[in-house]
């Protein structure tokens, strides 16, 4: 068994180093927030871009990606969902990062939070679809067509259901493979072999967050579009 951090922390032993790794995730996550905000005021220095590298510019960054995404999946009219997808994309992503770190497990390595993350998606899309459109929003379950509903009702529904599963399962491999292959090599050259690794590592934290958000918002945007 591979040496973690988190087994230093007395009760917290390898089966944990996730929740652990989660935890310090999200404290880091929740003051970098607070410490974000208020770098950026009020009024007119608020809506001015920074003009160098700091932790407001990082945010801004990132909200100005996730927002050229949205503009493009679901439209410029889904510039409300931003904070939502903004929120999971940076979760995800600094979990995955800390797979990078020497002695400490990728808490979405674990397919229980990658599966409560793909409820909580599930969650999510569902209800901004019925939100948006009521009632009708069930309409999506029976087809185009209403004769067919009968067949396409029970297709729908698996389709549905089966979301949850697919975005977890998808994430927790990747980032489960990517930190085995990084682990073996730092295990067998520990110096300067695994540096091309550790590229390639980043690249898939990237990625992997890249794929749960867009495919999220593909889900909201099906959920919310309105019949014409």
């Amino acid at each position: 068994m591979s040496f973690t951090w988190a087994n230093l922390v007395p009760g917290v032993g390898h089966e944990l180093a996730h929740v652990a790794t989660v935890g310090v995730v999200s404290v880091v996550l929740i003051i970098a927030a607070i410490a974000g905000r208020r770098a950026l005021g009020a009024g007119d220095q608020a809506v001015v871009p920074v003009g160098r590298f700091s932790l407001r510019g990082i945010f801004e960054l990132l909200t100005e990606f996730i927002v050229g995404l949205v503009d493009m999946i679901i439209g410029h009219h889904g510039r409300k969902f931003v904070p939502f997808f903004t929120a999971l994309f940076t979760f995800i992503l600094f979990n995955n990062l800390m797979g990078v770190l020497p002695g400490v497990v990728p808490a979405t390595e674990n397919i229980n939070l990658t599966f409560a993350m793909g409820l909580f998606s599930f969650a999510a899309y569902n209800y901004y679809g019925l939100k948006e459109n009521g009632i009708h929003y069930l309409k999506h379950f029976l087809g185009p067509f209403l004769p067919l509903a009968v067949i396409m009702l029970p297709i729908e529904l698996v389709s549905n259901f089966i979301r949850p599963f697919s975005l977890s399962m998808r994430l927790a491999n990747v980032m489960l493979g990517d930190h085995t292959v990084l682990g073996v090599f730092l295990d067998l050259v520990p110096v300067l072999v695994p540096i091309p690794f550790y590229l390639l590592g980043i690249f898939v934290c990237f990625i992997q967050a890249f794929v749960f958000t867009l495919l999220s918002m593909v889900y909201i945007s099906m959920a919310t579009a309105h019949e014409h």
